[in-house]
């Protein structure tokens, strides 16, 4: 029977996902109206935009304007950023649970060898 123990979100690591995911849609929220409102593109182009620079897949239009290009820059930073670190906050603690675990896991067996060793000499 395995002793594995169920992985328990806590307050706190919900509260990080929840503030990472509003993150996400602050940014792209902003982005949204940015691009249509600077390069006059409808709603539906402006997410999509916004949200190829935000998963880093980089501009699928062509934009027009010199301030639309350098609110794109700018942006692609923020969003990939905002993706990035939702990613690291949310799902870094339960890594590192994980991977401790496995190392408590591997250390257990290694002294179950050693002692298995020591006691057939």
């Amino acid at each position: 029977m395995s002793s594995r123990k169920r992985l328990v979100y806590t307050p706190s690591a919900l509260r990080r996902v929840a503030y990472g995911i509003s993150g996400i849609i602050i940014v792209m929220a902003v982005g949204t109206e940015g691009f249509h409102l600077i390069e006059g593109m409808n709603y539906v182009n402006s997410v999509y935009f916004e949200s190829m620079l935000a998963t880093g897949q980089g501009p699928p239009l062509t934009l027009t304007t010199s301030a639309g290009k350098i609110f794109a820059s700018v942006m692609a930073f923020v969003s990939v950023s905002s993706v990035i670190t939702t990613l690291v906050f949310s799902l870094g603690p339960i890594l590192a649970t994980v991977w401790r675990e496995t190392l408590e896991h591997a250390e257990t067996e290694v002294k179950k060898i050693e002692e298995e060793i020591e006691s057939k000499e």
